[in-house]
């Protein structure tokens, strides 16, 4: 027997699935090629999560989340990270603040540049530990609390952090206990031939794009409560939990390339992105619960920042997305008593 669709959650995931094009459409008058990152970068936003993007400079990371502010109708803030950087530059400070007329003084709080709802941490891992933990609490919290008192960010609240993989002289790489409060690590790959000619055209003959504003933060804020509201299948989130704990090296479900390589598996946040990311991906697609391509198809950026290989894994220069790989191909869909 069919399940019966609220007609109100039917309309609203046909509405998210029109807005969704939108501002896509938006991004692609200025962002060539990359379609999977933007995909991640959009199911991040729209299910409350943040991600950490990673290539090589030039490549149109920055230029990806200025569209994307552009897109939407939210507060954006650039924040580039150097190593002089101190939390108070991020979040603000309590300053003296004197009245001209009476000449009393009071304490005035001055908003940092955290106090955005996009957020572009430029280059994060040339901040210190103790500017990137400001961040990444921030992150968690939605709020951050200075000088005693709390003060709560505007929602949606969405953070992409950026870092180069090359250049790792005077970096602070993230630990893996904050990398784990990411949603998705995307890699950003180089263009193609015709997306590079397209790229050039674009950028050396005076074309200018017009984005236009596609979605609001309150249909924004409605997306992330409506995505909770898709149903996923015994047996689906039963998979995702699965190829969570594969990544555990002899754990029950562990296969031969984790016992190999791997020294720490992914967290429980893991699964939770599976779990949200996939809805995200039903609804976009029409449907009303997930699928196991839907879990597949976000398996790599969800779980490649949180599964730490071994020395054996380092030596041999196996890569983090050749286990997931591995694992991916070796967990079954369908689900076997393990005793």
């Amino acid at each position: 027997m069919a399940t019966k669709i609220d007609p109100a959650v039917e309309k609203a995931t046909q509405e998210l699935c029109n807005k969704y094009q939108g501002v896509r459409a938006q991004i692609a008058k200025a962002i060539v090629g990359h379609d999977e990152v933007i995909d991640n970068v959009l199911t991040a936003l729209f299910v409350g999560g943040h991600v950490l993007i990673e290539g090589v400079p030039g490549l149109g990371k920055t230029y990806l989340v200025r569209t994307l502010a552009q897109a939407v109708d939210l507060q954006f803030s650039r924040i580039q990270f150097t190593p002089d950087l101190m939390p108070a530059d991020i979040i603000g400070t309590t300053v003296i603040s004197e009245d001209p007329a009476s000449g009393k003084r009071t304490f005035e709080f001055q908003k940092g540049p955290l106090f955005a709802q996009i957020i572009l941490a430029d280059e994060i891992n040339r901040a210190t530990p103790k500017t990137q933990s400001a961040l990444l609490e921030a992150m968690q919290e939605h709020s951050v609390t200075v000088g005693g008192y709390k003060h709560v960010l505007d929602e949606p609240f969405f953070v992409m952090a950026t870092q180069n993989p090359i250049e790792q002289e005077g970096t602070y790489p993230l630990p893996e206990a904050q990398l784990d409060r990411f949603m998705f690590k995307v890699i950003v790959h180089y263009s193609s031939r015709d997306e590079l000619k397209l790229i050039v055209d674009r950028t050396t003959t005076g074309y200018t794009p017009d984005i236009q504003k596609a979605m609001t933060g309150k249909e924004i804020i409605g997306t992330q409560r409506l995505v909770r509201r898709i149903v996923m299948a015994p047996h689906v989130q039963d998979y995702a939990i699965r190829l969570g704990m594969a990544s555990h090296p002899g754990g029950p479900f562990s296969v031969e390339a984790t016992n190999k390589y791997v020294r720490w598996g992914a967290s429980p946040r893991a699964v939770q992105t599976l779990t949200l990311g996939a809805k995200l991906m039903a609804m976009l697609d029409g449907r009303f619960n997930t699928s196991f391509s839907d879990v597949q198809r976000l398996y790599l950026p969800a779980m490649r920042h949180r599964v730490l290989l071994n020395f054996e894994g380092e030596a041999e220069g196996v890569s983090t997305d050749d286990v997931l790989r591995a694992i991916l191909e070796a967990t079954p869909t369908a689900s076997e008593a393990v005793a």
